[in-house]
């Protein structure tokens, strides 16, 4: 559960600036790094981002686990354009009497799709470690996102938690009872967790669908209340947004 939580959310800088600002430049660093014709400001970003990370006290493991997902994703795709995209070729292997070539520009290609994925995730890697989830979704809603989708978010967000904790006790009384001896048993065993996990969600949904309806639930979630901007917030904000700008035209 610790992987999940927000634990090691302690104060610091990142944790006092407003969420509303943070989610402002979160999009507008997201946007850069998107746009971005080259590898230099990703990179740079995603070492920012990791250096923040440090900063605030994020445990390595967490970190690990955080950006293993992603950086796989990254590794295929420019594994997919070096070999199967592009015209100038780079090296040819024979592998079991076949050619493998890779190309020059697919690699550049991969390489660029890759950057980017890996400088917006560390984006908001730093958003969401260094602001509390319902600070976040309070931002949200003061930036007129539809209620709908927030009330979505939130009661996906208290319920991963719940879930993986059936998941936890499914997973070790099949593991006490071998049932992932083997790969077969273990396919097996995987296949009757997923859906013990689909049923618990249908019948987690339905109780509290008439937990809220008794309770008087009308569809309106009341938010934090926001305190006004602080101006030194804004004009450090502003500045450093300037600044990577500048970086981003370089």
């Amino acid at each position: 559960m610790h992987i999940f939580s927000e634990y090691f959310k302690k104060d610091h800088v990142l944790s006092q600036i407003d969420a509303r600002i943070k989610l402002l430049i979160a999009l507008a660093l997201l946007a850069m790094v998107l746009s971005y014709h080259g590898f230099v400001f990703p990179v740079g970003t995603a070492i920012l981002c990791l250096f923040l990370c440090m900063a605030i006290k994020v445990p390595l493991r967490v970190s690990i686990l955080r950006f293993s997902e992603p950086l796989f994703i990254a590794a295929v795709v420019i594994l997919l354009k070096l070999f199967f995209s592009g015209q100038d070729a780079l090296f040819s292997l024979n592998i079991f009497g076949a050619e493998v070539v890779g190309h020059r520009d697919g690699l550049r290609e991969g390489l660029l799709i890759g950057t980017r994925i890996i400088g917006a995730v560390s984006i908001i890697a730093v958003l969401g470690f260094s602001t509390p989830f319902i600070e976040f979704m309070a931002s949200l809603s003061w930036f007129r996102v539809p209620k709908g989708f927030i009330e979505i978010l939130m009661f996906a967000y208290r319920y991963i938690f719940v879930l993986f904790e059936d998941a936890q006790v499914i997973y070790q009384a099949q593991k006490n009872r071998l049932g992932y001896s083997t790969v077969r048993r273990g396919l097996n065993s995987f296949g009757t967790l997923a859906g013990s996990l689909t049923i618990k969600a249908f019948d987690h949904s339905q109780s509290t669908t008439v937990a809220m309806v008794q309770r008087g639930y009308d569809g309106n979630m009341p938010m934090l209340m926001h305190k006004s901007f602080n101006a030194s917030e804004i004009y450090g904000s502003a500045l450093f947004l300037l600044v990577m700008g500048v970086l981003w035209k370089m």
